[in-house]
This record gives C-alpha cells, structure tokens and sequence, in this order.
C-alpha cells in the first residue's frame, strides 16, 4: 500500500518542478494551502445535505407539488392482481420472450396479446410517479440554483473569473480562502450526497452510468482540492451548475 501511495502522489506528476508535498505542508504564518485530510469534513456535510434533502422532499417539494395538481400515481393503468405471472414478474424475468409468453398463455388460457400486455402494464407500474420525479428534480434545482448563486457572489471577486491567467500565478503556492474552502466543500458534499442516495431512490435503467458519473465527478473534485488546482476547478464547477439548474427546470415546468 505505501508503494501504491508513493507511486500515485509523486511528485513529478501532481506538482510544477522542484516542488514537493513538504513545501505545501508546511506553510508561512497566517497561510493556508489545500491539504487532503480537508476532505474528510464532506463526508458528515454529504450526510447532512442528505438529510436536508428528505426534510425538503417532503415539507417543500410535495407541497408545492400538490399545488400543482401533480400527485401521486403514475398515470399507468395497473396490471390485473395474478399470482403466477407476478411470480413470474419478480422471480424469472420483467421482459419474457415469446416462449415464454406461449407457456404462459396456455396455463392461463389467455390470449398471447393479453399475456404481453400485462406485463407490460406490470412493468409501468414500477416506474416513478410524476411526483417522485418532480420532488427529485426541485430538490437538484434549488440547490444547484443556490449553489449557482453562491459561485457568482464568489467569484465576481476574484481575479481568475476575469483573467483565467491567474489561475496559474504562483502556482501551486496559492492561499486557499475560507470563500473558496466553503465553495469546493460544499460541491463535493452535494455529490457525496447522490452517491448515497443512488441506493434509496427508486433504480432507474441509468444506476450504473450515474453512478459511475458522480463517482468521476467527486473524483476530480478531490483531485483538483488536493494539488490546489482550486482555482480552474471553481471555474469549471460554475460552468457546469450554470447549466444543471436550466436542465433541472426543465421537468418541474414541462
């Protein structure tokens, strides 16, 4: 395992010429440089922004939801109750072919149409109901519109918004800011957060790609914190949370 470490932190890799991991452990007075062990303070906030996120579903979301109209059911028409196609349904396979349709019809005297037709009303009745899918998508636009808001506030100040230059001055040995502490910490925390609740939210056919994405994603995030490449990484997560709130907006005003 150490050689493991040593070989993925060297030096040479992460860090300009004749800088070391020593040089940005042990800072002047007063300063501040990115350290990995920061990163461990998302994992409680991942757990809180969690938290929030049930608490805002059901006492925000819903409500306004409601309001709307938008309720509950999925808008599918439900399969008629039978024992041995929901044995079959949960226990062999959602999709049958058509051998085994013909097996099925024939035990049940059913037409092949029919058969077929109630599997596919079966497998509708899985999917998430408009209200699911609204509170889910309220809750990813209030937060990054929040977020969105917090990076503008943020990084109208700063040199880099204006001139992506300094994003390179002095580097590595650039002071970390509580400002840009709080931004980077609160990003990562967020999409900490989606890798857990990938495991509550109802699965869609797209589990493995997002999970695989936000596991890229809290990757870069924890790379670019730890070589201090802080800068150019605020900027990019601007860019992509100016774009995430319009796509999010999308199915609560459709």
């Amino acid at each position: 395992m150490a050689a493991f470490s040593s070989w993925f932190w060297n030096e040479r890799f992460w860090l300009p010429h004749n800088v070391t991991w020593a040089d940005l452990a042990d800072p002047a007075p007063g300063v501040e440089y990115p350290k990995a062990g920061h990163l461990l303070s998302a994992l409680p906030l991942a757990l809180g922004i969690f938290v929030v996120r049930i608490l805002f579903e059901r006492f925000v979301a819903r409500p306004c939801a409601l309001l709307l109209h938008i309720h509950a059911t999925s808008g599918h028409r439900r399969a008629t109750p039978n024992m041995l196609l929901e044995k079959v349904f949960l226990s062999v396979t959602k999709y049958p072919d058509s051998g085994h349709l013909v097996g099925l019809s024939k035990q049940l005297d059913w037409d092949l149409s029919k058969v077929q037709r109630w599997f596919r009303q079966r497998r509708n009745q899985d999917k998430p109901s408009v209200l699911i899918k609204f509170c889910e998508s309220m809750w990813r636009f209030t937060f990054y519109l929040c977020i969105f808001i917090y990076g503008i506030q943020f990084l109208w100040q700063s040199t880099w918004m204006w001139d992506t230059r300094h994003c390179w001055y002095n580097y590595p040995y650039q002071v970390l800011s509580p400002g840009l502490y709080t931004y980077y910490l609160i990003e990562l925390a967020f999409y900490w957060s989606l890798v857990f609740s990938q495991f509550t939210d109802i699965k869609r056919k797209d589990f493995f790609i997002m999970f695989v994405h936000h596991l890229a994603t809290v990757s870069l995030i924890s790379f670019s914190y730890a070589n201090n490449m802080l800068r150019v990484g605020s900027l990019v997560m601007f860019v992509h949370d100016s774009s995430d709130f319009l796509l999010e907006s999308h199915p609560i005003l459709r």
